[in-house]
């Protein structure tokens, strides 16, 4: 298996590539499906994206596996598994906002975040700025080695979070967010996890949960963050999962979780507490 400084190398390329293509498709974006809710959209870039990364991964890695957002998992025979998420904050993409980002990494172990094992990753977000990590080997921002530094007091936190495009959800996680306000300094939506989690790693976010993402949306912003000395894991102390992500650094990451345990995070989609 290669090392995971080289998968990072292949990453970093493939997120650069796949950026520059839906950067210069900005203009002519426009949806073309939806997914779980009619407002959880899908343009042809994000086809046209995920359809070229698929196309270099069979060139470069081909005995690699595959799972991405908008096309079927596809297996592999090398034990490494291509996570992808070729627009990630499609909406933000589509109004013209900053936020959006191409999401690349190598796990081993499967396609479970719960079991796998991340091995590199890319992020290069609509501003073309690039963060990176390996295994082992720390984090880059534009070349350069990113590390949180100490945590402010969770009521000094400033706080990233996201939103489902389910309604009822939604709801939910506004309910969760009421609670959580008066406990940190402020609150940030900016629409595209892989972004926030690169924003918490080089400290301009604090700290980041969201209930309800899919792997692509995570598996290489966690592991740039991890790289960095961020925290991030489940509820439970444990990996992050599709149910709950937590990232913040290690000297706040219990209390804000025992914040949000006591506002129902552990059950968010259960009926409302009293």
């Amino acid at each position: 298996m290669d090392s995971p400084l080289e998968l990072m190398d292949i990453a970093a390329t493939l997120a650069r590539e796949a950026g520059e293509l839906v950067i210069e498709g900005r203009s002519r974006a426009e949806v073309t499906s939806t997914k779980s809710s009619p407002i959880d959209i899908v343009t042809q870039m994000d086809v046209a994206a995920e359809t070229m990364l698929r196309a270099r991964l069979a060139e470069v890695r081909p005995d690699d596996a595959i799972l991405g957002e908008e096309g079927e998992e596809t297996s592999g025979t090398s034990g490494v598994t291509w996570v992808i998420d070729p627009i990630d904050g499609t909406v933000n993409y589509l109004y013209g906002l900053p936020h959006f980002a191409v999401s690349v990494a190598a796990v081993e172990g499967g396609s479970d975040p719960r079991t796998w094992r991340a091995l590199a990753g890319a992020v290069f977000d609509g501003s073309k700025v690039e963060w990176k990590a390996a295994a082992g080997h720390g984090a880059w921002k534009n070349g350069q080695a990113i590390e949180r530094g100490p945590a402010p007091a969770l009521s000094a936190t400033l706080l990233a979070t996201g939103f489902n495009y389910v309604a009822q959800l939604r709801v939910a996680q506004g309910r969760l967010v009421t609670h959580v306000l008066g406990h940190v300094r402020d609150i940030r939506r900016l629409g595209a996890a892989s972004v926030d989690l690169c924003l918490v790693a080089e400290g301009a976010i604090d700290a980041y949960y969201e209930h309800g993402l899919k792997p692509w949306d995570f598996a290489a912003g966690a592991l740039i963050a991890s790289e960095a000395g961020v925290k991030v894991g489940g509820i439970d102390g444990g990996p992050a999962d599709s149910e709950l992500l937590i990232a913040a650094a290690p000297g706040v990451w219990e209390e804000l979780r025992d914040v949000l345990e006591q506002a129902g995070a552990g059950h968010l989609w259960e009926a409302p507490r009293a």
